[in-house]
Protein backbone atom coordinates (compact mmCIF):
# COMPACT_ATOMS: atom_id res chain seq x y z
CA UNK A 1 0.00 0.00 0.00
CA UNK A 2 1.73 2.98 -1.22
CA UNK A 3 0.93 6.34 0.57
CA UNK A 4 0.82 9.84 -1.15
CA UNK A 5 3.37 11.89 -0.97
CA UNK A 6 1.16 14.44 0.47
CA UNK A 7 -0.31 12.25 3.28
CA UNK A 8 3.39 12.01 4.27
CA UNK A 9 3.56 16.03 4.19
CA UNK A 10 0.84 16.17 6.42
CA UNK A 11 1.89 14.08 8.94
CA UNK A 12 5.42 15.83 9.13
CA UNK A 13 3.69 19.15 8.90
CA UNK A 14 1.90 17.82 11.80
CA UNK A 15 4.24 16.01 13.80
CA UNK A 16 6.35 19.71 13.42
CA UNK A 17 3.23 22.13 14.41
CA UNK A 18 3.03 19.35 18.06
CA UNK A 19 6.85 19.71 18.27
CA UNK A 20 6.43 23.71 17.90
CA UNK A 21 3.87 24.16 20.93
CA UNK A 22 5.63 21.82 23.18
CA UNK A 23 8.53 23.88 22.88
CA UNK A 24 6.80 26.69 23.30
CA UNK A 25 6.70 26.65 26.76
CA UNK A 26 2.89 28.02 26.50
CA UNK A 27 1.34 24.79 27.61
CA UNK A 28 -0.32 24.30 30.83
CA UNK A 29 -2.00 21.36 32.78
CA UNK A 30 -4.66 19.63 30.32
CA UNK A 31 -3.47 21.10 26.97
CA UNK A 32 0.44 20.32 27.78
CA UNK A 33 -0.93 16.45 28.95
CA UNK A 34 -2.82 15.96 25.20
CA UNK A 35 0.05 17.67 23.06
CA UNK A 36 2.22 15.05 25.39
CA UNK A 37 0.26 12.31 24.09
CA UNK A 38 -0.23 13.79 19.96
CA UNK A 39 3.41 13.91 20.19
CA UNK A 40 4.03 10.35 21.55
CA UNK A 41 1.29 9.04 19.18
CA UNK A 42 2.72 10.61 15.97
CA UNK A 43 6.41 10.57 16.63
CA UNK A 44 7.01 6.70 15.59
CA UNK A 45 4.31 7.50 12.51
CA UNK A 46 6.48 10.57 11.76
CA UNK A 47 9.65 8.78 11.67
CA UNK A 48 8.69 6.22 9.31
CA UNK A 49 7.00 8.93 6.93
CA UNK A 50 10.35 10.64 7.11
CA UNK A 51 12.27 7.68 5.89
CA UNK A 52 9.69 6.31 2.96
CA UNK A 53 9.97 10.39 1.90
CA UNK A 54 13.95 10.24 2.03
CA UNK A 55 14.04 6.78 -0.07
CA UNK A 56 11.40 7.54 -2.66
CA UNK A 57 13.35 11.02 -2.81
CA UNK A 58 16.89 9.14 -3.19
CA UNK A 59 15.31 6.85 -6.09
CA UNK A 60 14.55 9.74 -7.79
CA UNK A 61 17.70 11.09 -7.60
CA UNK A 62 19.53 7.47 -8.18
CA UNK A 63 16.96 7.47 -11.31
CA UNK A 64 18.19 10.69 -12.91
CA UNK A 65 21.96 9.50 -12.63
CA UNK A 66 20.87 6.54 -14.71
CA UNK A 67 21.79 8.59 -17.69
CA UNK A 68 25.32 9.00 -16.40
CA UNK A 69 27.26 6.42 -18.23
CA UNK A 70 29.87 6.82 -15.24
CA UNK A 71 27.62 6.81 -12.62
CA UNK A 72 24.99 4.46 -14.02
CA UNK A 73 26.68 0.58 -12.02
CA UNK A 74 26.77 2.49 -8.59
CA UNK A 75 23.20 3.53 -9.18
CA UNK A 76 21.76 0.74 -10.19
CA UNK A 77 23.38 -1.17 -7.18
CA UNK A 78 22.00 1.58 -4.59
CA UNK A 79 18.85 1.47 -6.46
CA UNK A 80 18.02 -1.78 -6.20
CA UNK A 81 19.36 -1.39 -2.97
CA UNK A 82 16.73 1.13 -1.65
CA UNK A 83 14.06 -0.56 -3.48
CA UNK A 84 14.25 -3.59 -1.80
CA UNK A 85 14.08 -1.92 1.62
CA UNK A 86 11.21 0.54 0.48
CA UNK A 87 8.17 -2.04 0.32
CA UNK A 88 8.28 -2.95 4.20
CA UNK A 89 8.67 0.88 5.07
CA UNK A 90 5.52 1.40 3.00
CA UNK A 91 4.09 -1.77 4.88
CA UNK A 92 5.52 -0.59 8.31
CA UNK A 93 3.98 3.26 7.27
CA UNK A 94 0.65 1.76 6.46
CA UNK A 95 0.39 -0.51 9.88
CA UNK A 96 1.57 2.87 12.21
CA UNK A 97 -1.52 4.73 10.22
CA UNK A 98 -4.10 2.37 11.10
CA UNK A 99 -6.67 3.55 12.93
CA UNK A 100 -5.57 2.82 16.63
CA UNK A 101 -7.94 0.85 19.31
CA UNK A 102 -7.98 3.83 22.09
CA UNK A 103 -7.91 0.97 24.85
CA UNK A 104 -4.47 -0.05 23.93
CA UNK A 105 -2.57 1.82 26.22
CA UNK A 106 -4.99 0.86 29.01
CA UNK A 107 -4.39 -1.51 32.27
CA UNK A 108 -6.25 -4.62 31.74
CA UNK A 109 -8.13 -6.62 34.20
CA UNK A 110 -7.66 -10.57 33.60
CA UNK A 111 -10.28 -12.76 34.67
CA UNK A 112 -9.97 -16.81 34.32
CA UNK A 113 -12.66 -19.32 34.90
CA UNK A 114 -12.34 -23.16 35.44
CA UNK A 115 -14.81 -24.42 32.67
CA UNK A 116 -15.48 -28.06 32.23
CA UNK A 117 -13.12 -30.87 33.49
CA UNK A 118 -13.34 -30.51 37.24
CA UNK A 119 -10.33 -30.58 39.73
CA UNK A 120 -8.03 -30.55 36.72
CA UNK A 121 -10.04 -27.53 34.80
CA UNK A 122 -9.08 -25.51 37.82
CA UNK A 123 -5.21 -27.23 38.09
CA UNK A 124 -5.12 -25.67 34.52
CA UNK A 125 -6.89 -22.07 35.67
CA UNK A 126 -4.00 -21.77 37.37
CA UNK A 127 -1.50 -22.45 35.04
CA UNK A 128 -2.62 -19.87 32.90
CA UNK A 129 -2.67 -17.66 35.51
CA UNK A 130 1.14 -18.18 36.50
CA UNK A 131 1.65 -17.84 32.37
CA UNK A 132 0.32 -14.64 32.14
CA UNK A 133 2.18 -13.75 35.69
CA UNK A 134 5.96 -14.68 33.99
CA UNK A 135 4.93 -13.03 30.61
CA UNK A 136 3.46 -9.67 32.50
CA UNK A 137 7.18 -10.03 34.38
CA UNK A 138 9.32 -10.18 31.32
CA UNK A 139 7.00 -7.16 30.10
CA UNK A 140 8.16 -5.37 33.08
CA UNK A 141 4.45 -5.11 33.70
CA UNK A 142 2.90 -5.48 37.38
CA UNK A 143 0.44 -7.78 38.10
CA UNK A 144 -2.21 -7.37 41.65
CA UNK A 145 -4.27 -10.08 42.15
CA UNK A 146 -8.02 -8.80 43.01
CA UNK A 147 -10.27 -11.50 43.75
CA UNK A 148 -9.02 -15.14 44.26
CA UNK A 149 -11.50 -18.52 44.19
CA UNK A 150 -8.93 -21.78 45.18
CA UNK A 151 -9.70 -24.55 44.29
CA UNK A 152 -9.24 -27.77 47.17
CA UNK A 153 -6.88 -29.13 44.94
CA UNK A 154 -4.64 -26.47 43.77
CA UNK A 155 -5.27 -23.42 41.04
CA UNK A 156 -7.94 -21.71 40.74
CA UNK A 157 -11.90 -21.56 40.50
CA UNK A 158 -12.19 -18.24 39.46
CA UNK A 159 -9.53 -15.61 39.15
CA UNK A 160 -9.31 -11.68 38.91
CA UNK A 161 -6.23 -10.23 38.30
CA UNK A 162 -5.19 -6.66 37.48
CA UNK A 163 -2.10 -5.66 35.08
CA UNK A 164 -0.42 -2.68 34.78
CA UNK A 165 2.43 -1.16 32.35
CA UNK A 166 2.61 -0.04 28.63
CA UNK A 167 0.45 -1.90 26.57
CA UNK A 168 -1.03 -4.16 28.42
CA UNK A 169 -4.46 -4.34 26.76
CA UNK A 170 -2.94 -3.78 23.03
CA UNK A 171 -0.96 -7.74 23.92
CA UNK A 172 -3.53 -9.65 25.94
CA UNK A 173 -6.73 -8.51 23.94
CA UNK A 174 -6.57 -11.71 21.61
CA UNK A 175 -6.69 -13.98 24.84
CA UNK A 176 -9.84 -13.41 25.34
CA UNK A 177 -11.82 -16.98 24.70
CA UNK A 178 -11.80 -21.12 25.88
CA UNK A 179 -8.37 -22.33 26.76
CA UNK A 180 -8.06 -25.93 26.36
CA UNK A 181 -5.72 -28.19 28.24
CA UNK A 182 -5.40 -32.12 26.95
CA UNK A 183 -2.83 -33.80 29.42
CA UNK A 184 -2.84 -36.84 32.12
CA UNK A 185 -4.19 -35.86 35.19
CA UNK A 186 -2.08 -36.74 38.48
CA UNK A 187 -5.08 -38.63 39.98
CA UNK A 188 -5.37 -40.80 36.13
CA UNK A 189 -4.37 -44.34 37.18
CA UNK A 190 -4.73 -45.62 33.80
CA UNK A 191 -2.57 -43.47 31.80
CA UNK A 192 -5.81 -41.71 30.04
CA UNK A 193 -5.58 -38.35 28.36
CA UNK A 194 -8.56 -35.71 29.82
CA UNK A 195 -9.52 -32.49 28.17
CA UNK A 196 -10.30 -29.64 30.08
CA UNK A 197 -10.88 -26.13 29.63
CA UNK A 198 -10.63 -22.43 31.37
CA UNK A 199 -12.17 -18.89 29.99
CA UNK A 200 -10.07 -16.45 29.72
CA UNK A 201 -11.33 -12.28 29.56
CA UNK A 202 -9.19 -10.05 29.46
CA UNK A 203 -10.91 -6.22 29.35
CA UNK A 204 -9.73 -2.64 29.33
CA UNK A 205 -9.71 -1.35 32.58
CA UNK A 206 -11.21 2.53 32.16
CA UNK A 207 -10.36 5.80 33.38
CA UNK A 208 -13.10 6.95 35.71
CA UNK A 209 -13.95 9.78 33.11
CA UNK A 210 -14.78 6.91 30.27
CA UNK A 211 -17.74 5.52 32.52
CA UNK A 212 -19.90 6.94 35.12
CA UNK A 213 -22.19 4.79 37.11
CA UNK A 214 -24.98 6.06 38.94
CA UNK A 215 -24.78 4.57 42.58
CA UNK A 216 -28.42 4.39 42.75
CA UNK A 217 -28.18 1.50 40.19
CA UNK A 218 -25.89 -0.43 42.39
CA UNK A 219 -26.88 -2.89 44.82
CA UNK A 220 -24.21 -4.04 47.25
CA UNK A 221 -23.92 -6.59 49.86
CA UNK A 222 -21.64 -7.64 52.90
CA UNK A 223 -20.85 -10.67 53.49
CA UNK A 224 -18.30 -13.19 55.51
CA UNK A 225 -15.44 -14.15 53.33
CA UNK A 226 -14.51 -17.94 52.70
CA UNK A 227 -11.55 -19.92 51.66
CA UNK A 228 -11.71 -23.52 49.80
CA UNK A 229 -14.01 -25.92 51.23
CA UNK A 230 -15.96 -23.14 52.87
CA UNK A 231 -14.07 -22.47 56.01
CA UNK A 232 -14.52 -18.66 57.34
CA UNK A 233 -11.03 -17.04 56.82
CA UNK A 234 -12.31 -13.71 58.74
CA UNK A 235 -14.89 -12.89 61.14
CA UNK A 236 -15.61 -9.87 59.95
CA UNK A 237 -18.12 -9.13 57.14
CA UNK A 238 -15.28 -7.58 54.47
CA UNK A 239 -16.46 -8.99 51.81
CA UNK A 240 -18.75 -7.40 49.09
CA UNK A 241 -20.93 -8.25 47.01
CA UNK A 242 -22.31 -5.62 43.55
CA UNK A 243 -24.72 -5.67 41.31
CA UNK A 244 -25.30 -3.33 38.79
CA UNK A 245 -29.51 -3.42 38.38
CA UNK A 246 -29.55 -2.49 35.01
CA UNK A 247 -27.46 -5.12 33.35
CA UNK A 248 -27.69 -7.12 35.91
CA UNK A 249 -24.10 -7.49 36.48
CA UNK A 250 -22.79 -9.21 39.44
CA UNK A 251 -18.97 -8.85 41.05
CA UNK A 252 -17.81 -10.00 44.24
CA UNK A 253 -14.39 -9.55 45.95
CA UNK A 254 -13.25 -10.74 49.20
CA UNK A 255 -9.40 -10.98 49.00
CA UNK A 256 -9.02 -7.55 50.43
CA UNK A 257 -8.21 -7.42 54.00
CA UNK A 258 -10.97 -4.69 54.54
CA UNK A 259 -14.57 -4.15 53.49
CA UNK A 260 -13.21 -0.54 51.98
CA UNK A 261 -10.59 -2.46 50.13
CA UNK A 262 -12.65 -5.24 48.62
CA UNK A 263 -15.12 -2.53 47.69
CA UNK A 264 -12.87 -0.48 45.78
CA UNK A 265 -12.07 -3.60 43.55
CA UNK A 266 -15.07 -5.25 42.91
CA UNK A 267 -15.48 -1.40 41.47
CA UNK A 268 -12.60 -1.52 39.24
CA UNK A 269 -14.04 -5.16 37.87
CA UNK A 270 -17.66 -3.54 37.67
CA UNK A 271 -16.24 -0.66 35.65
CA UNK A 272 -14.05 -2.81 33.12
CA UNK A 273 -17.01 -5.22 32.57
CA UNK A 274 -19.34 -2.04 32.20
CA UNK A 275 -16.91 -0.32 29.72
CA UNK A 276 -16.22 -3.58 27.56
CA UNK A 277 -20.06 -4.08 27.10
CA UNK A 278 -19.65 -0.42 26.04
CA UNK A 279 -17.07 -0.71 23.68
CA UNK A 280 -18.83 -3.92 22.14
CA UNK A 281 -22.21 -1.71 21.26
CA UNK A 282 -20.07 1.25 19.95
CA UNK A 283 -17.87 -0.32 17.47
CA UNK A 284 -20.63 -2.41 16.05
CA UNK A 285 -20.04 -3.84 12.78
CA UNK A 286 -16.06 -3.10 12.47
CA UNK A 287 -15.54 -4.51 15.91
CA UNK A 288 -17.43 -7.37 14.51
CA UNK A 289 -15.51 -8.10 11.74
CA UNK A 290 -12.48 -7.96 13.53
CA UNK A 291 -13.15 -10.01 16.26
CA UNK A 292 -14.58 -12.33 13.41
CA UNK A 293 -10.69 -13.06 12.49
CA UNK A 294 -9.14 -13.19 15.67
CA UNK A 295 -11.84 -14.70 17.74
CA UNK A 296 -15.05 -13.24 19.13
CA UNK A 297 -13.44 -13.43 22.47
CA UNK A 298 -16.94 -15.03 22.94
CA UNK A 299 -16.14 -17.58 26.40
CA UNK A 300 -18.02 -20.31 24.50
CA UNK A 301 -15.52 -20.04 21.55
CA UNK A 302 -12.51 -22.49 21.90
CA UNK A 303 -9.12 -20.13 20.72
CA UNK A 304 -6.41 -22.42 21.67
CA UNK A 305 -5.11 -26.06 22.57
CA UNK A 306 -2.32 -27.14 24.73
CA UNK A 307 -1.35 -30.41 24.27
CA UNK A 308 1.00 -31.80 27.21
CA UNK A 309 1.68 -35.75 25.68
CA UNK A 310 2.72 -33.81 22.33
CA UNK A 311 4.43 -30.80 23.93
CA UNK A 312 2.27 -28.51 21.80
CA UNK A 313 0.29 -24.72 21.85
CA UNK A 314 -2.19 -24.77 18.96
CA UNK A 315 -3.99 -21.38 18.25
CA UNK A 316 -7.33 -22.31 16.53
CA UNK A 317 -7.98 -18.92 14.92
CA UNK A 318 -4.97 -18.47 13.00
CA UNK A 319 -3.82 -22.13 12.48
CA UNK A 320 -0.15 -21.55 14.24
CA UNK A 321 1.25 -24.87 15.76
CA UNK A 322 4.28 -24.38 18.66
CA UNK A 323 5.81 -27.01 19.69
CA UNK A 324 7.24 -25.62 22.61
CA UNK A 325 4.70 -26.13 25.48
CA UNK A 326 7.32 -25.36 28.34
CA UNK A 327 8.56 -21.88 26.98
CA UNK A 328 4.51 -21.08 26.74
CA UNK A 329 3.58 -22.07 30.06
CA UNK A 330 7.10 -20.04 30.82
CA UNK A 331 5.72 -16.94 29.46
CA UNK A 332 8.67 -16.55 27.13
CA UNK A 333 6.99 -18.77 24.41
CA UNK A 334 3.73 -16.76 24.52
CA UNK A 335 5.41 -13.57 22.75
CA UNK A 336 5.51 -15.77 19.28
CA UNK A 337 1.31 -16.24 19.74
CA UNK A 338 0.82 -12.46 20.97
CA UNK A 339 3.09 -11.51 17.65
CA UNK A 340 1.51 -13.59 15.24
CA UNK A 341 -1.90 -12.57 16.34
CA UNK A 342 -1.35 -8.63 16.42
CA UNK A 343 0.45 -9.56 13.11
CA UNK A 344 -2.82 -11.02 11.54
CA UNK A 345 -5.06 -8.50 12.91
CA UNK A 346 -3.01 -6.02 11.15
CA UNK A 347 -3.02 -7.89 7.92
CA UNK A 348 -6.33 -8.11 7.50
CA UNK A 349 -7.25 -4.98 8.37
CA UNK A 350 -4.55 -3.37 6.05
CA UNK A 351 -6.94 -5.97 3.27
CA UNK A 352 -9.78 -4.00 4.54
CA UNK A 353 -8.41 -0.65 3.43
CA UNK A 354 -7.74 -1.87 0.14
CA UNK A 355 -10.94 -2.95 -0.94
Amino acid sequence: MQIPAERLDQIANRFAEIEARMASGTLEGDAFVQASRDYAELEPVAKIAAEVKAAREEIAGLEHMLADPEMKAMAEEELAAIRDRLPEAERQLAVAMLPKDSADSKPAMLEIRAGTGGDEAALFAGDLYRMYEKFAAEQGWKVEPVSMSASEVGGFKEVVANIRGTGVFAKLKFESGVHRVQRVPVTESGGRIHTSAATVAVLPEPDEVDITIDPSDLKIDTYRASGAGGQHVNTTDSAIRITHLPTDTVVTCQDGRSQHKNREQAMKVLRARLFETQRDEAQGAEAEARKAMVGSGDRSERIRTYNFPQGRVTDHRIGLTLHKLPEVLEGSGLTELIDALIAEDEAKRLAALNE
